[in-house]
């Protein structure tokens, strides 16, 4: 398992119907395995990449909530999108991923902010995704991004396998006013790590 700045990717329960252990992650969180649990996390202008290599089994999904933070280039928060791919990819390959293997797939960017609808929020973060692994030469095999809806993802690191559960009818806002509150609290404090992502789901 991989975290960043020491945040917790660590809701780990057991999921009744994979009959598996899940891991749900957090927007600022990234997990890694080579064993067989399911990764889970729920998107709405955000990004996730969930990487492969086929030839081990390892992968790893991201979570992240911006492309790149404008006013510290020397921020190493998983909340941006240049550092979580790069600490997922290279918590892989400490894992013994072999990078000429790994393969993406990629979900997430949806326009489901209203007010954040001017500011290309979810397009900003699923060009970025793209362009980023078409630089490091990943191919994405698979993609879901954009849109008006949220998004509930599970990967199967050991297989490959993504399942998408697009959400139509929200029951309640919990999605996008997670989102929004903590790029609020990411505009007033650009420290890294010093955002709590500790939030109940």
């Amino acid at each position: 398992m991989a975290l960043s700045e020491g945040q917790w990717a660590g809701n780990s329960y057991y999921d009744r119907h994979f009959q598996r252990q899940a891991v749900k992650i957090l927007p600022g969180e990234y997990f890694t395995t080579s064993g067989h649990e399911v990764i889970v996390t729920v998107l709405g202008s955000c990004v996730a990449a969930c990487l492969q290599d086929p030839g081990t089994g390892i992968g790893g999904m991201n979570h992240f909530l911006l492309p790149q933070n404008s006013e510290d280039d020397s921020c190493l928060s998983a909340r941006y999108g240049v550092n979580a791919m790069e600490l997922l990819i290279n918590e892989m390959l400490a894992m013994g991923a072999v990078k000429s293997r790994i393969t993406a797939k990629v979900f997430g960017g949806g326009h489901v902010i209203e007010a954040m609808s001017s500011n290309r929020v979810g397009t900003r973060n699923a060009e970025f995704v793209e362009g980023f692994l078409r630089n490091e030469q990943i191919p994405i095999v698979a993609s879901d991004l954009c849109g008006d809806y949220p998004r509930k993802v599970y990967f199967f690191p050991d297989t490959g396998q993504v399942w998408v559960k697009k959400i139509r009818n929200l029951k309640n806002d919990t999605i996008l006013v997670r989102e929004q509150s903590l790029r609020e609290r990411l505009a007033q404090d650009q420290v890294a790590g010093s955002v709590d992502l500790f939030l109940e789901s």
